[in-house]
């Protein structure tokens, strides 16, 4: 199934959400609403609110309206994330575009990110599901701690393979899994396939992860509307690092961890080098690829449709991307 296939089979639904995504937007402080727009209307894929659209249809929802308006609170805290993510790593590109913090300042772009959390929230109360509150309050403590575990990593060498997991499960993962076990609860779901269905989001998370991070030592910046290193120069050690540095020579090893220490690019194509020669990138796609594996496997408690085909599409095209 191509990814037009896959929107195309929710197209009705992510109108709906794409016209709430618009109206929630309303403030009557002008920059808020410019800056929103903006962020929001950059370009994205919006993959989690499409899983919630095809978890809700998959499984059977009653209402789609709740549906888009869960949706629609998952884009926004996700944008919010967005939107401190690139102030905390003084970012000046993505999607192609230049960051909100780069067009508008660091303080504009915090507090317009604080704007869309609180306005996700007040969706949450409109949606009424205390079970859902508590999924998605959870789900942003978390990502937040990921973020401040993500900054205590920075230019540390000794991150190890479990401890950066856990890092991706928290900052990326835990909103994939929020998304999807929320779009099993409201679509009423039995505890076992809401489980099932949080475990996807889950497990989707973390491959779509681990393939930024081989994406940001192979992508085209063009493609990916981000620059390519971006990671390394800002001293992060992502799973490519990680596993180069436990796999390589005593020499490729001090070279990657003082690279990690001093953050920059001024060893760029050596870095580049080490990682392809040791497999550091095929060992990231194949652990990308093992967690699509338990998604796609998780899937299994659902009837046969149209969306848990998509479902499934949505997991492969997430490891076989090139942006």
């Amino acid at each position: 199934m191509l990814a037009q296939e896959i929107y195309a089979s929710v197209e009705s639904d992510f109108s709906a959400v794409n016209e709430l995504i618009s109206a929630q937007l309303f403030s009557k402080v002008p920059l808020v609403e410019k800056i929103g727009h903006y962020i929001v209307e950059s370009g994205g894929k919006r993959m989690r609110p499409l899983v919630v659209l095809l978890a809700c249809n998959a499984i059977g929802a009653k209402s789609s309206k709740d549906a888009a308006k869960l949706a629609t609170i998952i884009e926004f805290l996700h944008t919010a994330t967005l939107l401190h993510d690139d102030v905390v790593d003084t970012s000046d590109l993505r999607r192609g575009k230049s960051t909100a913090n780069a067009k508008w300042g660091n303080a504009p772009s915090v507090l317009v990110g604080d704007f869309l959390y609180s306005r996700a929230f007040q969706l949450m109360v409109e949606l009424g599901s205390l079970p859902v509150m508590k999924i998605l309050s959870d789900a942003t403590n978390e990502i937040s701690e990921g973020e401040v575990l993500q900054l205590l990593n920075c230019k540390n060498p000794d991150v190890t393979e479990a401890h950066y997991m856990e890092v991706i499960r928290c900052k990326t993962a835990m909103l994939f899994q929020a998304a999807s076990h929320s779009a099993a609860v409201i679509s009423d779901a039995d505890p076992e396939l809401q489980k099932n269905i949080a475990n996807y989001g889950l497990q989707l998370g973390m491959a779509f992860q681990l393939i930024d991070d081989v994406l940001d030592y192979t992508g085209n910046a063009e493609e990916m509307g981000k620059n390519v290193g971006d990671d390394l120069a800002e001293g992060k050690p992502t799973l490519p690092l990680i596993y180069a540095m436990k796999t390589g020579t005593p020499k490729e090893k001090e070279l990657i961890r003082t690279a990690i220490r001093k953050g920059g690019l001024d060893n760029l194509a050596d870095i580049l080098a080490v990682v392809q020669r040791t497999g550091a990138l095929e060992y990231t796609q194949q652990k990308a690829r093992e967690a699509a594996d338990q998604a796609i496997a998780s899937l299994g408690g659902l009837p046969a449709s149209t969306h848990k085909d998509a479902l499934i599409a949505v997991v492969n095209l997430a490891v076989k991307r090139n942006q």
